[in-house]
C-alpha cells in the first residue's frame, strides 16, 4: 500500500471515529476494505481513496470509516463484569433513597450486540425479586450501520455463538434458522434497543443512564478521542451512575469529570462521589 493511501485512510479513521491506526497495521486496512473495493469495482485502494476525495459522499465515507474499526466482541466477555452489575450495581441503584423502579443501561460501542444480549439473558434468567420488579431498559449503540443492523436482527453464525454462550442459554434464547445460523428470540430482542451513534458526538438524544458499558472501545483511540469519549459518557450519567471499562482501559489523566469507583473493578463514577459510594 502506498503511504499516501495509508495516511489518507488513517486520517479518515481518526477524524471520523478517533481511531489511531499505525502504519504497521496497514495490512488490516487492506483486508477490511477489500470487500468494499470489490463491490464498487475499484482496482486498488488508491482508486477507493480517489473516489472518497472526488465525490465527498458522507454515507460512503462513513461506511469506509466503519470498516476500519475493530468489531471484535463475544457473549459474556469478562463475565465478572456482568455478575457485578447484576449482583451489586443494579440492586444498589434500586435500593438507594428516593430511587425509582427504573434503570437504564447503555452499551456504548456495542458492535453486533453480544454484550447487550448477554446482559438481557442474565436479567431474564437470574433476576432477584428486586430486579424482576424493576423496569430495565438496555440501549446499545455503535458507529457502524451494518453492525447495528446485525445486532437488531440478532442473527449469529456458529463461530460467534460458540464464543461465550452456554448450550443452556443457546437453547433457551435462540432459534436455529434454515441457514444454520442462530437468531435471538423475540423476547430477548424485545429487551434491547439498538441505535447508530458516534461516540465522538454528543449523546444527549439518548438520555441519561444508570449503568454505562464502554468496554474495549478506548484502547485503539488517540488520546484526544479518549478525552472526548470521557466527556460524552460523563454527560449522560444519571446521579450515582457507574461507567464500566474493559480490562486495561482507564480514564486516568484524561478528565477531571470521572474517578475510579474504588469498590467496582474497572468502574468509574462522577468525580467526588467515590468516597460517598464506598461509605
Amino acid at each position: 500500500m502506498q503511504e499516501t493511501v495509508f495516511h489518507a485512510l488513517a486520517d479518515l479513521a481518526l477524524k471520523s471515529t478517533g481511531q489511531a491506526i499505525p502504519l504497521s497495521r496497514a495490512y488490516l486496512m487492506e483486508a477490511r476494505l477489500a470487500p468494499i473495493a470489490r463491490r464498487e469495482g475499484f482496482g486498488s485502494l488508491a482508486d477507493l481513496v480517489h473516489c472518497l476525495e472526488a465525490r465527498q459522499n458522507p454515507v460512503f465515507r462513513t461506511e469506509v470509516a466503519a470498516a476500519l474499526l475493530t468489531h471484535e466482541t463475544s457473549f459474556f466477555r469478562e463475565r465478572a463484569v456482568y455478575d457485578t452489575v447484576i449482583d451489586t450495581v443494579m440492586p444498589e441503584r434500586l435500593s438507594a433513597p428516593g430511587a425509582s423502579a427504573r434503570l437504564r443501561v447503555w452499551c456504548a460501542g456495542g458492535s453486533t450486540g453480544q454484550e447487550a444480549y448477554s446482559l438481557a439473558m442474565m436479567l431474564e434468567d437470574e433476576p432477584s425479586a428486586l430486579l424482576r420488579a424493576a423496569r430495565i431498559e438496555i440501549v446499545s449503540t455503535d458507529f457502524c450501520k451494518a453492525s447495528t443492523e446485525r445486532a437488531r436482527a440478532g442473527v449469529y453464525n456458529h463461530y460467534e455463538i460458540q464464543k461465550g454462550l452456554s448450550i443452556r442459554r443457546l437453547i433457551k434464547h435462540f432459534g436455529r434458522l434454515e441457514s444454520g445460523d442462530w437468531q435471538a428470540s423475540d423476547a430477548l430482542k424485545g429487551r434491547v434497543g439498538f441505535r447508530q451513534h458516534n461516540l465522538m458526538e454528543s449523546a444527549g438524544g439518548l438520555g441519561q443512564f444508570d449503568v454505562i458499558f464502554c468496554r474495549h472501545v478506548l484502547s485503539g483511540m488517540a488520546r484526544s478521542a479518549r478525552v472526548r469519549v470521557a466527556e460524552v459518557l460523563a454527560a449522560q450519567m444519571a446521579p450515582g451512575a457507574v461507567i464500566l471499562l474493559g480490562e486495561g482501559e482507564s480514564f486516568q489523566g484524561l478528565t477531571d469529570l470521572l474517578e475510579p469507583a474504588g469498590d467496582i473493578r474497572q468502574g468509574w463514577v462522577a468525580a467526588g462521589t467515590a468516597n460517598r459510594r464506598a461509605a
